[in-house]
């Protein structure tokens, strides 16, 4: 029997996916618990529609995701930092605090996004990227001051 399977099921195939299963493995487990449909005509015409507007939505979020790199590109976050004597900074700017500073500029970025290659505890500038989208993602500059200056 063809069904399309409605979520993920381990071992067989994922949403969307139209595959053949054995007859009593689609109909007692597939069908019953309401992870997956028969394969007719009109269940495939109704998964090519939404995959049409799942990959229009996707194009959208794409070129929205976009827009927020160029802005990103142009943008430098600065955070003044305590030093010591030696040179020594205390502490460290965290992804937490660069998502705060970007919801201060009217970026909705979360935490989870921004991906820091280092650790940023030293006087200087510093590349972090941030991943708008599976596809997009942007660099930001992130510039540590001493405090006072």
């Amino acid at each position: 029997m063809k069904v399309i399977f409605l979520e993920d099921v381990k071992g067989q195939g994922k949403k969307g996916d139209v595959k053949e299963v054995a007859d009593g493995y689609g109909y007692n487990y597939l069908l019953k618990n309401n992870l997956a449909v028969l394969a007719t005509k009109e269940t495939l015409a109704k998964l090519e529609k939404e995959q049409e507007n799942m990959k229009s939505e996707d194009e959208k979020a794409i070129a929205e995701a976009k827009k927020i790199k160029e802005k990103l590109a142009k943008e430098e976050l600065v955070f003044p930092m305590q030093v010591g004597e030696k040179g020594q900074v205390f502490g460290s700017v965290s992804t937490k605090q660069i998502a705060s500073e970007l919801q201060n500029k009217n970026y909705d970025i979360d935490k989870k996004q921004i991906i820091a290659d280092e650790t940023l505890n030293q006087i200087g500038v510093y590349k972090v990227k941030i991943a708008l989208h599976k596809k997009v993602s942007a660099d930001l500059m992130v510039k540590l001051v001493q405090e006072g200056s």
